[in-house]
């Protein structure tokens, strides 16, 4: 047997410590980080409130011009399929998107452009009819002529302007429209320039859509297509619910022998598309002009019919419509319509549809996968563990 050496049985006390330090992993040469904010943590969280700024930053510069791009993204929806067949002849994207850009243009802009300088005139004549006779002494001659509303003769004439005062209350509102103008002028351009990208670009902008989204080809698609519908019911609702407030306000311009009643109707059916204006742009002040006129059975028979029936087709057909295309409760898609035009303003009539729309699919969704045994992730759950 061979037996320890001195040096092996001596040991000094310093030699146990430095056997522990030596036991130590490297990593114990530097101090631990201390407290939850650490050095990456910290650059995370740095780079999680650029990213937020950033979006924020750019969300304010897009906002102005949202209901543009919304009214952009419907035309590229409604103007696929003629994208698609010229696609198909012309074998060239740009050229196929723009030419069918030029075509929505064109059945957006010509009848606008063609009943301008009609209307103009019209609004011309009627002015300088006003201006025959002055508007204080028209209506005190009107109510005059009642004995019921003669008491009020002279009351009315205090407070009634005549033409003179009356073109000046316009006059500083007409820089307010000038401006309103120039700037619908600016968003229907950004609107348009828009939709040729969204028309050339679409397969793209869907495949970054896609990859973007937590679900599955399959969900992204039926959620996309959920969109489709809801654009296409809405403009398709807008058009049925402004033809038919065009036709009832021409059908009564005509019974009461008013002038004009097709191009009337016609201008009620435009104007009926944005809900801000409407047909009552047209049918209030010819029912003024009647009272004026001394027709008051003629005046409050069109103000009872503009304000009862042509005002409520709006408000119940277009539900009614767009419910029945969308497989929706009416009662849902009138508060998404009338909760989006409070939010949105015009495009509102597309945009709440949509987000209830939306909301819906993404829903139903979620109810499948936890009907067929999926987290919420679309991974299978684990099973039970055994009793």
């Amino acid at each position: 047997m061979t037996r320890a050496t001195g040096s092996d049985v001596e040991r000094r006390p310093g030699d146990a410590i430095q056997a522990k330090q030596s036991d130590r992993p490297a990593s114990s040469s530097h101090p631990p980080a201390r407290g939850w904010l650490t050095r990456r943590r910290t650059s995370a969280l740095s780079l999680m409130a650029a990213t937020l700024l950033v979006f924020y930053l750019c969300w304010r510069i897009a906002q102005p011009f949202v209901p543009a791009l919304a009214w952009a993204l419907a035309l590229a929806i409604l103007g696929t399929g003629l994208h698609r067949w010229l696609l198909r002849h012309l074998h060239h994207p740009a050229a196929s998107a723009g030419l069918a850009t030029a075509v929505l243009i064109f059945f957006i802009a010509a009848p606008v452009v063609a009943l301008s300088p009609i209307v103009a005139g019209k609004a011309g004549e009627g002015w300088e009819s006003m201006q025959s006779t002055s508007v204080k002494e028209r209506v005190h001659k009107v109510l005059k002529g009642s004995k019921s509303l003669a008491p009020m003769a002279d009351v009315v004439a205090q407070h009634v302007p005549s033409t003179d005062e009356l073109a000046k209350q316009i006059a500083p509102r007409l820089s307010r429209l000038a401006a309103g103008s120039v700037w619908a002028g600016v968003e229907l351009l950004v609107a348009f320039f828009a939709l040729f990208y969204l028309l050339r670009d679409r397969e793209q902008a869907l495949a970054f859509a896609r990859s973007l989204l937590p679900l599955s080809r399959a969900e992204t698609d039926r959620l996309f297509r959920r969109v489709s519908e809801v654009v296409r019911a809405s403009v398709l609702g807008t058009l049925l619910v402004a033809a038919v407030q065009g036709l009832l306000g021409g059908i009564m311009f005509w019974w009461l022998d008013l002038p004009a009643p097709l191009l009337w109707g016609v201008v009620m059916f435009l104007l009926s598309i944005l809900p801000l204006l409407g047909a009552a742009v047209v049918w209030v002040p010819a029912a003024v002009f009647l009272a004026m006129e001394g027709d008051w059975d003629k005046a409050l028979i069109l103000a009872l019919w503009g304000s009862v029936v042509i005002a409520l087709i709006d408000n119940l057909l277009y539900p009614l419509f767009v419910g029945s295309r969308l497989r929706l409760h009416t009662l849902l898609v009138f508060i998404a319509i009338l909760g989006g035009l409070l939010l949105f303003g015009t495009v509102g009539l597309i945009l709440g549809p949509m987000v209830l729309a939306v909301a819906l699919a993404t829903l139903d969704i979620w109810r499948e996968r936890t009907a067929h045994g999926q987290s919420a992730d679309g991974s299978p759950q684990d099973p039970p563990p055994p009793h």
